[in-house]
């Protein structure tokens, strides 16, 4: 039996080269750009949902605490503020509807470009709400930035819909 002396070791073990070819196979397999799309979009969306679900206390209705954080806790930082925001129900209302839309709309991939856009003005909102929570918001900027100038990706509903709109070749 011949073995190419570059595949084992003396001890007879797999080379260290090998082992780094088969595993960088194993991720170019795994890793596919739709694969990581998903990913960003699943990940963009949890953070999101997990907040809006927080904010509702029945459908269409805000529980107390929501209103109360936009009235006297949530404060917008710019400059000569902080400020209080605006029509603290109508704020709470929105950002709660958008905290559940949002994410929906990106795990199905449907309008995600839109949806992440929705979710980016919703990042910097939150940034200057609690400016000390840059290094997790810009991640958030990333993943949204990530996924409106990649798209969806395959596994979404954008995908199958521009393939069943689409002349046949």
């Amino acid at each position: 039996m011949i073995t190419d002396q570059r595949m084992t070791t003396a001890s007879g073990l797999p080379s260290p080269g090998l082992l780094v070819d088969k595993a960088n196979h194993l991720l170019q397999t795994l890793a596919t750009p739709s694969l990581v799309q998903l990913v960003l979009r699943v990940a963009l969306a949890v953070p999101f949902w997990r907040s809006g679900i927080l904010k509702w206390g029945g459908f269409l209705r805000l529980n107390d605490t929501a209103v109360t954080l936009f009235s006297d806790e949530f404060m917008l930082h710019l400059p000569g503020g902080p400020y209080h925001f605006p029509a603290p129900t109508v704020m709470a209302f929105l950002s709660g509807c958008g905290e559940i839309i949002f994410p929906i709309l990106l795990v199905l991939g449907l309008g995600t470009r839109f949806a992440a856009l929705g979710l980016l003005l919703m990042t910097v909102t939150v940034e200057l709400t609690v400016p000390d929570g840059w290094p997790v918001h810009i991640s958030w900027a990333a993943m949204a930035l990530g996924i409106m100038a990649y798209g969806p990706g395959r596994a979404s509903l954008d995908h199958l819909i521009g393939r069943a709109l689409s002349p046949a070749a």
